[in-house]
């Protein structure tokens, strides 16, 4: 056994920090007359990082700067990505516009109206405090419009749940901290809360989590259920469902492969590999038929082809446990590896 003490993941900065910077070190040029190479804000913990500005342009009555994402260790798909902000006069306050690569909402649900630029109400306030700070500064009013706009954002928000969402054109401009932890389940679990969100403000009836692609394109042509029904649920089966306690749908289904849905009928809320393990030994007691040797859950039921049902009815049982006495009827779908419905109750 090694001695050595892991590396300590590395933290990073969120869009709205990036975007943040980028306002403020434009306003030193605009207002300043100067182009600085770093520029640092304060977050709103304390944390005060400096940034290295990748890329500067000014013109007639307006600046504009880019600063690149650093997302440390944690594998974000915009890791690397240029966050530009230009700053320029408006007509009164901080007005906020989408620039290329930054998306729009166009439904109800999210913190945003519909119809604004995708950039969340933290990062708005960071944005608004700078330019407040650099008013006072420069001795000018604290009239400022803002355009956010990302490199190649459009691309990657693909990779993102943003079209899901109804946010169309490009990314959202994101951060709560302004810090990104390396491999933080906070972000996947506020996704999975818009996505609960939009859908109830869309007035849907049923929506469903699901744990991979597999078990999502399964369940959606099951139940022909629209896009943005369908939750990015992953192995967040706990944070889906507390939220949908407080949160109801009509309906929800939960789908997944034989392996994850297990861990749920066992009891597990997340249903990572290295945060919960399927116990073969408490598996045994629901078949008639010996599976201990078994070395996975599909192991198990291509032995005992009636665990499939067992599971199903385990996993309704711990779900409606977790909705409390929500007014939501759970149902659930399991699969193989090839998409082959195992079991179901409830659908």
């Amino acid at each position: 056994m090694s001695d050595q003490t892991p590396p300590q993941l590395r933290r990073g900065w969120t869009t709205g920090a990036c975007a943040t910077a980028a306002v403020k070190a434009g306003l030193q040029m605009l207002w300043g007359g100067d182009v600085p190479s770093t520029v640092g804000i304060t977050l709103p913990k304390g944390e005060t990082p400096v940034f290295a500005l990748a890329f500067t342009a000014q013109g007639d009555g307006w600046a504009e700067v880019g600063i690149e994402k650093d997302a440390g260790d944690d594998p974000d798909v915009t890791h690397g990505a240029l966050i530009k902000a230009r700053v320029a006069a408006s007509d009164g306050g901080v007005v906020f516009r989408a620039g290329d690569g930054v998306g729009t909402v166009t439904k109800a649900g999210l913190p945003i109206g519909v119809g604004e630029p995708a950039i969340n109400p933290v990062p708005r306030a960071m944005m608004d405090e700078v330019v407040a700070e650099m008013a006072s500064e420069y001795g000018r009013m604290p009239d400022v419009e803002i355009t956010v706009s990302v490199e190649n954002g459009a691309q990657i928000a693909l990779k993102t749940w943003n079209p899901r969402l109804g946010i169309v054109g490009g990314l959202s401009i994101l951060g709560t901290t302004g810090v990104v932890r390396p491999f933080s389940c906070a972000a996947w679990i506020a996704s999975i809360h818009r996505g609960i969100d939009v859908a109830r403000a869309d007035g849907l009836t049923h929506v469903a989590g699901c744990t991979g692609a597999t078990s999502e394109r399964v369940v959606q042509e099951m139940l022909g259920l629209a896009d943005h029904a369908m939750l990015d649920m992953g192995d967040f089966a706990g944070g889906l469902l507390k939220y949908l306690s407080r949160n109801p749908v009509d309906r929800i289904t939960i789908g997944g492969g034989i392996g994850k849905i297990t861990k749920l009928a066992q009891g597990a809320r997340d249903l990572h590999s290295k945060r919960s393990k399927v116990d073969f030994t408490a598996l045994n007691e629901w078949v008639e038929v010996d599976i201990s040797g078994a070395n996975t859950a599909l192991e198990a039921v291509t032995i005992a082809p009636e665990l499939a049902d067992r599971v199903a009815q385990e996993a309704l049982r711990h779900v409606r446990l977790i909705l409390k006495d929500a007014p939501v009827e759970p149902s659930i779908v399991v699969i193989d590896r090839a998409g082959k419905v195992l079991a179901k109750v409830g659908v």
